[in-house]
Order: structure tokens, then sequence, then C-alpha cells
């Protein structure tokens, strides 16, 4: 596996997506998740430092020599599309100047009853909360979001490794705000919902911790969950 002159490999952009999925990684964890040696990734992670796609940094853990975690460039990051960024932000904008803010908002609201009504009909069959959580990521993750799902506690967690629509959100975070909401709705009256790390505040992912909602006092607290993120690190 190598770079060749049209950029990273089908082997290397593995390699990519591996840490745009799980942050900052050694060489032998991502060997160990490859089924490759050390020696090899390393030789490969060298050619994508060269292509400018990832950057090495040492952090000391504990006693002994500092670890080299490997991560993402904005070059790295910019591999996985952003879809149609320039044109949606040029549309929105457009939308903005024209029509204005209100104008904006309906287009958001009708864009969210669509999507509602889909993942609703995806998701009707589903009989348990964790089915529903997995059948979300499921859809999420066809639609672009680099999305997985996983047990967390007494509930789950959702976690969305790429946007694809994030120069929108960053334009318009209407979108952010929509989303949640969607989510809220389609997993139902018995879920919590709440954002704990987003990609727009800074983080390298979106996540959503997702519980049973056994009380009504739960559910409210939920709804408010989105006038702030929880930026307490997840593990993964």
């Amino acid at each position: 596996m190598g770079l060749d002159n049209r950029g990273p490999t089908a082997g290397a952009d593995r390699l990519l997506g591996l840490i745009k999925r799980r942050g900052p990684q050694r060489a032998g964890d991502l060997a160990r998740a490859l089924g490759i040696t050390s020696e090899a990734v390393r030789q490969h992670l060298l050619q994508l430092a060269d292509a400018g796609l990832v950057s090495a940094e040492s952090r000391r853990r504990g006693v002994g020599r500092p670890s080299k975690l490997w991560s993402l460039t904005a070059a790295g990051h910019a591999r996985f599309p952003d879809t149609h960024a320039e044109l949606t932000v040029q549309l929105i904008e457009a939308v903005r100047e024209t029509l204005g803010d209100k104008a904006l908002e309906q287009i958001i609201r009708g864009r969210e009853v669509e999507i509602r009504r889909a993942y609703r009909a995806a998701l009707e069959s589903a009989q348990t909360l964790g089915t529903r959580v997995a059948r979300l990521a499921e859809i999420r993750a066809r639609e672009g979001y680099m999305a997985e799902w996983r047990e967390d506690g007494d509930g789950f967690l959702l976690l969305e490794n790429h946007c694809p629509i994030c120069a929108a959100a960053a334009a318009c975070q209407g979108f952010c705000r929509s989303e949640l909401k969607i989510f809220r709705d389609a997993l139902g009256p018995d879920a919590a919902v709440e954002r704990v790390e987003h990609i727009l505040a800074g983080a390298r992912r979106c996540a959503y911790r997702i519980t049973p909602a056994a009380s009504p006092k739960r559910r409210h607290s939920s709804k408010e969950a989105d006038h702030g993120v929880d930026r307490r690190a997840l593990g993964g």
C-alpha cells in the first residue's frame, strides 16, 4: 500500500477512515485494527504525512517514553466530502439576503418534516430503544455521516464521525437544531436525547447520548439540553 500520483490508495484510505472514526491513534493500535504490522503502518503514515493528510504529536502517558499519536490534518478531513459545500452555502446566503431569515427557517422546517417522516417509517417496526438506535445509525451511515452506535451504561451513544453538511450547518445552525429535534421525534417519547459532542463547538465528531426517558421531568431536561454542549470526554 502507498501513495501514487493520484493520491491515497484504497489501503491508505482505510487508515484515514480509521483515524477519522477513532480520533488520534498510535501506529500500534492502527496496526492491530487493520491486521498488519506496526512497521507497515508507520511507513504508510509517513507517506500520508508527506501528502499533508496526517500529522503526529507526542503525548506522555504516565512513566516512560511519550506516545506518538497520529491525527488528520485539515486536508485529511477534506478527504471526506461535505456535500456540495460551496453551492449549499451560496444558496443559504442567497435565500437569507433575498427572502430573509424567516424564509430560511421555513425551508429548514420543511426539510425537517420530510426527514422526520422518512425516519419514523424506517424505525416504526423497531420494538426496543436499542433496535431503534441501531437502525437510526444505519440510516445516518448511508447518508454519509460515518455513524455508529454502542451501548453506554443504561443507554446508548450515537456517534457521527463525519458531517456531510458541515458547511451548511456552519452557515446556518438551524440545521443542527433541526437534527436534534428529528432524532428525539424519530426515537419516540420513551427516549431522552442530548448532544454531548458537537463538531461546530470544536469537537472532532457529533455524539448523542440516548437513554430511556423514565419520567416527564427527565424528558423536559432532555429537551433543554441543546442550549449547550456537554464537553465531557467520551471514550472511543
